[in-house]
């Protein structure tokens, strides 16, 4: 349960840096890929709080499948299209696998999203492990480049502060960490 509350703390703390891009960064001048990402990461980490949070979201896992659904898509298509979108829609299809193959028999849990009530693991469990290792290297690469100071190096045009790329990249650090995390634990 300590575990659980930690986990949903950290993963509040990031709605900040993912709300502080999102009303201060020009999106004009980065593109609309990126604001696209950026809301895809804040959704993304409110699904995690909701995940990890031993009360359980004020939103049914009902409701998340279709926000995730539609996410996946839309990341999917963009990625299909130009190649950039490729993490997003791999991240939503995670979630949206994590929360589909939820036990759902006991219904301990009720219609809400609560991963710290489950007491089984999760169909399918080799697509989880999979998953998982890719979160864990992505996390890994993300933290190296946040430690080395590769993520500072931002658009030409403008400031790293002013293109988010440093917050990014510790928000897709510690993201890809809790994925592997949650994604792991559910598994085995």
């Amino acid at each position: 349960m300590a575990v659980d509350w930690a986990l949903t703390a950290v993963f509040a703390a990031l709605v900040l840096p993912c709300v502080l891009r999102l009303t201060r960064l020009d999106y004009a001048r980065l593109g609309h890929g990126v604001r696209h990402g950026d809301l895809a990461e804040l959704l993304l980490v409110v699904a995690m709080v909701a995940m990890f949070s031993p009360v359980g979201g004020p939103i049914p896992a009902a409701g998340w499948q279709a926000v995730l659904v539609l996410t996946t898509g839309w990341f999917a298509v963009a990625w299909w299209r130009d190649r950039t979108c490729a993490h997003h829609a791999l991240s939503a299809a995670a979630m949206l696998y994590t929360v589909t193959a939820m036990p759902h028999a006991g219904m301990d849990h009720g219609p809400w999203l609560t991963m710290s009530t489950m007491d089984a693991r999760l169909a399918l469990p080799l697509i989880a492990v999979v998953a998982a290792g890719y979160f864990v290297v992505d996390a890994a690469w993300s933290g190296v480049l946040v430690l080395r100071g590769a993520a500072a190096t931002g658009p030409a045009s403008g400031s790293v502060a002013a293109s988010g790329q440093a917050s990014r990249a510790v928000c897709r650090t510690v993201m890809g960490a809790g994925m592997g995390y949650m994604l792991l634990a559910s598994a085995l």
